[in-house]
């Protein structure tokens, strides 16, 4: 196993032996570049805005939309607040399939735009936020036949390639900074540092540092303080990040304990001043999720290497 990790490293389809058994047509996804900060010598950002629809959702988008057309359905239901709608509509017209979308108020027009121009997607506005489109969707797709995508397990298997590509390129890591919304990257990212430490590519885990809007942050409180996570109502303009109850919320928080992580919240002014920074550094576009692991890294100024997600670039 561990002979078949040291031979990927140029292809996210080299670690197609990591991911759930399939026959995949190898879309350009992942491999996304990890650059050095101008600013701080030992941060490092993890382009995910590199993707085809510039989000990390890419990476998880990519198996589930082909496993769903593997078990023969030919329309796909999900519930977004913008970039996962996106990343499945376009990967869906791609293989020719159709998707209903479940999309909240408040949603980003810009994004939904985006959904539209994949020319693959109908759009249903739902009174509420993720959580109320989460069940919107589900009931679509037991009353169609249709294949409920979203972050579910499929998903996460994509996903915690981005690790694998981390850790390929640079192993001296103490910190990866993740903005989480659903949990689904920072639950993936964990599993993965579990299978590198099993087949010992890496002596101990890097610790997970979860990053959410202070507008919405359960999370963020419910491992700070111990409790269980509770809904908050999302109330921020990090629409990426803007889920009250997160799905994979009790694998996140295990996640940031198993790697002595932490939990933080950034506001709204420290991340829309990072997208300014961001570009003027970079001369690249991220949206606020995407820059939230800079503005908790300035924050926390953890010591040794760091890696900040920047988890998507849709504005």
């Amino acid at each position: 196993m561990k002979n078949r990790w040291k031979a990927a490293s140029t292809s996210f389809w080299d670690y197609e032996y990591f991911m759930p058994k399939g026959r995949y047509k190898r879309f350009n996804v992942g491999n996304t570049r990890l650059i050095g900060s101008r600013d701080y010598d030992r941060l490092f950002f993890k382009m995910e805005i590199d993707n085809p629809t510039k989000s990390f959702k890419d990476r998880g988008s990519v198996i589930e939309v082909q496993k769903a057309m593997e078990y023969g359905y030919r329309e796909i239901a999900c519930a977004s607040t913008g970039n996962m709608a996106y990343s499945i509509s376009h990967f869906a017209h791609e293989l020719g399939m159709r998707t209903k979308v479940f999309i909240g108020t408040g949603a980003n027009p810009a994004k939904v735009r985006d959904i539209i121009s994949t020319k693959s997607a109908s759009i249903e506005k739902v009174n509420g936020d993720f959580n109320v489109a989460f069940r919107k969707a589900f009931e679509y797709s037991r009353k169609n036949n249709a294949f409920i995508a979203g972050d579910y397990g499929y998903r996460m298997e994509g996903q915690k390639t981005v690790a694998y590509e981390i850790i390929k390129e640079m192993q001296n890591i103490e910190n990866i900074i993740i903005p989480v919304g659903n949990a689904t990257l920072i639950s993936g990212i964990f599993k993965a540092l579990s299978e590198l430490k099993e087949m010992r590519v890496i002596k101990k885990y890097p610790r997970l540092i979860c990053v959410q809007a202070e507008k919405c942050n359960p999370l963020v409180r419910a491992f700070n303080t111990g409790s269980r996570i509770r809904y908050r109502k999302p109330n921020t303009q990090a629409d990426a990040i803007a889920v009250g109850l997160p799905l994979f919320g009790d694998l996140g928080i295990e996640a940031i304990k198993n790697t002595d992580g932490l939990a933080v919240s950034v506001s709204e002014k420290e991340m829309h001043a990072e997208m300014k920074n961001f570009r003027k550094e970079t001369g690249m576009t991220a949206e606020m999720a995407g820059v939230a692991g800079i503005a908790a890294y300035k924050r926390l100024m953890p010591n040794g290497i760091t890696v900040a997600i920047i988890s998507g670039g849709n504005l």
